[in-house]
């Protein structure tokens, strides 16, 4: 299942969307959400993976390694993220502060060892992309907390984008064979989008996830009205790390729009 639907509020404490074990659609990365109450704690700790933990909403307090920071975030869609990465082995304790807080968790296996890092919203390398171009018709917010220009020791990338109401992002279409999670949150939450996977779409909904495999193509489009949010988690695969200039690719005949100067319809 490539569209993993959501129906209602995450539950409190930590719901698994996807995981390494699952034989169909594998992402080679475990995703999930934590949702925490004001006062309730989670202890994390994997003996074999590194995690990214992000902050979606809310506030908590982390402790990692002797470290311990209360970091919060009134709006996915307005502020920049804060991101927690950290080796495996490494023990994170997460209590929440405000009566409702959101994380995602994203885990996957690596040997190697790192300093642990907490990026802070400042350290988000945060663009807009497609301004100047294609009418304005997909411009949006691209967030890079970090890739392999600025953690090559990880086998994860992680970032955000937010679309601005009906328009487009990962456009024009693009590929790449390494395995990538979409989550996606809406404002207002009754919002809705369409996700193109290759040949096929999806509709999206406040709470879905999307897994993207097998050099699908995968712009995505977000209804009139609506602000579209999603994570973006990709695996880097063994000899085959995400990287400039060989990833994304994209698809040739649709690299046109691109230029400042495309004639665009109803333009002469």
């Amino acid at each position: 299942m490539l569209r993993i639907r959501q129906k209602g509020a995450f539950a409190y404490g930590y719901t698994p969307i996807t995981t390494m074990e699952e034989t169909e659609d594998n992402t080679l990365m475990d995703y999930g959400i934590l949702r925490l109450a004001r006062g309730q704690a989670e202890e994390l700790c994997d003996p074999a993976k590194e995690s990214a933990l992000l902050l979606i909403q809310g506030a908590v307090t982390l402790a990692w390694e002797g470290k311990e920071q209360t970091i919060r975030r009134q709006s996915c869609f307005d502020d920049n993220p804060w991101v927690l990465h950290v080796p495996r082995g490494v023990k994170v304790t997460v209590r929440g502060v405000a009566d409702d807080s959101e994380l995602s968790l994203t885990k996957t296996t690596n040997d190697r060892t790192f300093a642990a890092k907490l990026y802070t919203p400042q350290e988000c390398a945060t663009e807009e992309r497609g301004k100047g171009t294609m009418k304005e018709t997909s411009t949006r917010i691209v967030r890079t907390v970090f890739d392999y220009s600025n953690a090559p020791y990880s086998n994860l990338v992680v970032g955000e984008v937010v679309d601005h109401p009906g328009k487009w992002s990962s456009y024009p279409p693009h590929y790449h064979p390494q395995p990538e999670i979409y989550y996606y949150k809406f404002y207002p939450e009754q919002g809705y989008g369409f996700c193109e996977l290759g040949e096929d779409v999806v509709k999206l909904k406040h709470n879905d996830t999307v897994k993207i495999l097998n050099n699908a193509t995968h712009p995505q489009t977000t209804a009139p009205g609506y602000a579209m949010y999603y994570i973006w988690v990709i695996r880097h695969l063994d000899g085959n790390p995400y990287k400039s200039p060989d990833y994304p690719v994209f698809v040739p005949e649709h690299l046109w729009v691109t230029d400042p100067k495309a004639k665009i319809w109803p333009d002469k």
